[in-house]
């Protein structure tokens, strides 16, 4: 879990008022690397907010995004499996079943197995 603003905001305070990053950093017991990135920050950007953890999107993906969703629009009984197939075969893209499953869980479409009958009754 990341640090308070409220610390943030002391932190550079008392080094704006002339105290070192490392002096601050011991004073409010974090690392002094932490402080210096802090002030650092603060200095070029003029923000004390944390940075998003969340970094840009990497997936390989994101390029066939609209025709993916198209794809399962048409053929929405496509399993994972096959959906990854398709797009190495039409597309050139490789790509791992768990690759296909986040792209499909972050536009919130799931592949649910359909049972079209009950299990087989004893003879």
């Amino acid at each position: 879990m990341g640090y308070s603003n409220d610390l943030r905001v002391r932190v550079i305070q008392i080094v704006e008022d002339g105290a070192t990053a490392r002096a601050a950093a011991r004073q409010f017991v974090i690392g002094d690397s932490t402080a210096i990135r802090w002030v650092k920050r603060y200095r070029v950007t003029g923000s004390i907010e944390a940075k998003s953890i969340k970094g840009q999107s990497r997936s390989p993906l994101k390029k066939h995004e609209e025709w993916l969703l198209e794809l399962v629009r048409q053929e929405p009984d496509l399993t994972l499996e096959e959906i990854r197939c398709r797009l190495l075969d039409e597309r050139g893209q490789k790509a791992g079943i768990g690759s296909v499953w986040r792209f499909f869980d972050r536009h919130s479409i799931s592949f649910k197995k359909k049972h079209s009958r009950g299990r087989a009754r004893p003879a």
